[in-house]
């Protein structure tokens, strides 16, 4: 008899705990905004010196009230951001510009932070990339001297 109870204790356990394991998660619904990255790491690559050093990020604002972004920072002064001053509503895109120093000659990794009104308050964004050393004009060709004495 103990071991009958034994056992059904021990499936009726098991079987608990893996109904537990396999209960559907619920989703946190989101109430507020809420920012959606195409990408949060935008890849410059190999680059031009002095190139245009442009780039967007691309958001949306995936919640249900309007996205108020009140401050862009980059991590140094190379890095210039720009963002909408305007609230962002529901369900609309809008871009992050970003402009890089490409007088920066080697690999470079910057951030952008972005201060919101969002759940997620600071989001950070990354751009990267490699700033080529300019190409060298060939030098002017030697002027031949002349073999020919001159006197005066």
């Amino acid at each position: 008899m103990k071991k009958i109870f034994l056992a059904l204790a021990l499936v009726s356990g098991v079987m608990v705990a893996k109904a537990q394991t396999t209960a559907p998660t619920e989703k946190k619904a989101i109430n507020g905004p809420k920012m959606e990255f195409k990408t949060s790491v935008m890849d410059y690559g190999l680059i031009e010196h002095n190139s245009d050093g442009n780039r967007e990020f691309v958001l949306t604002n995936t919640g249900n009230a309007p996205l108020i972004i009140s401050n862009a920072k980059g991590s140094c002064g190379c890095t210039v951001p720009t963002w909408p001053k305007a609230p962002i509503a529901p369900g609309e895109s809008a871009s992050i510009g970003v402009k890089y120093s490409t007088n920066r000659i080697g690999k470079f990794t910057k951030t952008i932070t972005l201060t919101t009104n969002a759940e997620e308050k600071t989001k950070i964004l990354t751009i990267k990339g490699e700033v080529k050393k300019p190409v060298e004009a060939p030098a002017a060709p030697a002027k031949p001297k002349s073999s020919v004495l001159e006197v005066k």
